[in-house]
Order: C-alpha cells, then structure tokens, then sequence
C-alpha cells in the first residue's frame, strides 16, 4: 500500500466507506448495505486492520425498489432475513470511527449525507463532530477528464480485473481503496483535500451542505487544482 505519509502524520486511522441505498434522497431513502475498511499504520505500514460489510434492515413497510434490487442484488427479503438493526448499525459506525479518525469515499457528499441521517434517527450524529472527510471523486475530478465514476477511476488506473465497481458496497470500497492508492502515487497532495469537495457548478450542490466542509464550483477541465482555486 501507498505510504500516505501526510495523512497518516495527522491521522491515527483513515476509515473508507461506501453506502448503498434505496433511492437517492437521503431524507427519504435508506442505506441498505454499509461498507467500511480501516486502515492504520502496522510496523510504520499502511494496512487494512478491519473491514465491515452489513445489510442493514428497512424500517416497518419499507421496501427495495425494483431498480435498485436490479443494480445491487439485495432484494427486501435480503434485508428481513440477514439485515441488521439500524441501530446496531449505528452503534458499530461509532466504534469504528472512534478516535483521531479521517473519513474518506468516493462521493462523499452522498454517502455522509445518509449516514447523517441515519444516525440523526437510530444513532448519535454527534460522531461525525470533529471527524475530518476526504472526497476522493472531488481529488479525480481535478486531476482525469470527464466521465467521473468510479468504473472510469478504475479503468483510468490500470485496476480493471483486480477491483470491480459491482454497486455492492463491500466492493466498491474495496475499489476505493485502491482508488486512493494510485492517486497517492499519483501526486501527493491528497492532504490538500481535507473538507473541501468539488461540486458541479452548473447543478450546484446536491441537498444540504456538510457545516464542516468547504464547497468549490469545479469545472469539468480545470486549470488548477480546486485547492488553489
């Protein structure tokens, strides 16, 4: 793995998640699956010491919409036979990202903004207070070409056949991961995006805004990195 020195000279742990959901809305919708990698120094090292890979149950009368069944594989019988409770949920999220920890995904927007709102109703969301985030979709907009998915960051880095985008959570942070670590070899400058993501000027920002971050127009092609903007 990438050394990561300068986030690792801040950070005691880096915890990578990735959610999947019954629609887009976080105030809405629900998380179905949640997925979470933590990484810490071993032996002055980078390496994964904890995954975490869960359904997480509905709440009464919720269900899976057919489309999202067809893209993820999680049907609602899935999540009332092996789902967990989302407050167990919750809890487990506290522990994991106790502690001097940095949150990093891949969209980052998304992902905080329902895990804000489930913890807002079956958690605590005071956990999140103090925790720094990473957007790594707004550090591979500054730096590749449209389109900014996560199949195109894979594929952009040579990780094809050793990662897959499947739309299962435990995967696609898997992909994360290794997503990370190329842009570390990339250029080291991922400390530089710490509570700053990009949004797309011409949609603006999707929902609400993380209090915590710092939110920059960033063009499809742009000349300088969005830190300097």
């Amino acid at each position: 793995m990438a050394n990561l020195e300068k986030l690792f000279s801040k950070y005691d742990r880096l915890v990578l998640f990735d959610t999947e959901t019954t629609g887009l809305y976080y105030s809405r919708d629900e998380i179905i699956e949640f997925a979470a990698v933590a990484v810490e120094l071993v032996g002055g090292e980078p390496q994964i010491v904890r995954e975490y890979d869960e359904l997480v149950a509905l709440s009464p009368g919720g269900f899976v919409p057919p489309k999202i069944e067809q893209l993820t594989g999680i049907s609602t019988q899935d999540l009332r036979e092996r789902g967990l409770p989302k407050t167990r949920v919750c809890r487990d999220i506290a522990e994991l990202i106790q502690g001097n920890t940095l949150l990093l995904a891949y969209n980052a927007h998304f992902d905080l903004s329902f895990l804000f709102y489930m913890l807002l109703r079956d958690g605590d969301p005071a956990i999140l207070k103090g925790k720094d985030k990473l957007d790594l979709l707004t550090v591979y907009r500054d730096r590749h070409s449209y389109p900014h998915r996560l199949c195109n960051a894979i594929e952009q880095y040579g990780l094809s056949g050793k990662v897959v985008n499947s739309h299962r959570a435990v995967d696609d942070v898997i992909a994360t991961v290794a997503v990370m670590e190329e842009m570390e070899k990339e250029r080291d400058d991922l400390d530089c995006y710490v509570n700053l993501f990009g949004y797309n000027p011409k949609y603006g920002i999707e929902g609400k805004a993380i209090s915590s971050v710092t939110y920059k127009p960033q063009p499809y092609n742009p000349k300088r990195p969005l830190y300097e903007a």
